[in-house]
């Protein structure tokens, strides 16, 4: 296992959660949750371009191969959009700790999900008890820390 991919992954949790902070204060700044949601978005993409520039060095798909692509692999903008724009509007009033362990509830479901049954052209690791176990551990964690 790489130890790297590990520690960004735990980078992620942290910055996923900081970003709700941050998201909730621009949404006060600007006094509108849904341009907060649009600036947090345009500064990602700014950010993403250079990147982009910078160190992409696959071929640019054309016009017509992008349009050969199934909609549905482009929903992974509106799930972001989605994400972002709910915590600008609920961070506030349940709190960053509940919030993340609902979200990290909702993911381990839906992980699990996946894993199981290889969707979305994942290798299937089967449902077992240990993982059960941890799924339920979760969620009872998620239970302990939502009751304050």
């Amino acid at each position: 296992m790489n130890w790297l991919f590990l520690f960004f992954a735990f980078l992620i949790g942290i910055s996923n959660t900081v970003q709700s902070g941050v998201n909730v204060q621009l949404r006060e700044s600007l006094g509108n949750p849904i341009l907060a949601a649009v600036s947090s978005f345009f500064v990602g993409l700014v950010v993403l371009l250079i990147a982009f520039v910078c160190f992409n060095q696959s071929p640019v798909p054309s016009i017509q191969e992008i349009k050969s692509i199934p909609w549905t692999r482009f929903l992974g903008g509106l799930m972001g959009a989605f994400y972002v724009l709910t915590v600008v509007f609920i961070v506030r009033d349940i709190g960053p700790a509940n919030m993340i362990c609902l979200v990290v509830a909702g993911q381990m479901i839906a992980a699990m999900t996946i894993d199981h049954f290889g969707l979305q052209g994942f290798a299937i690791h089967q449902i077992t008890l240990p993982r059960i176990a941890g799924a339920i551990l979760l969620v009872a964690g998620v239970y302990l820390i939502l009751k304050n």
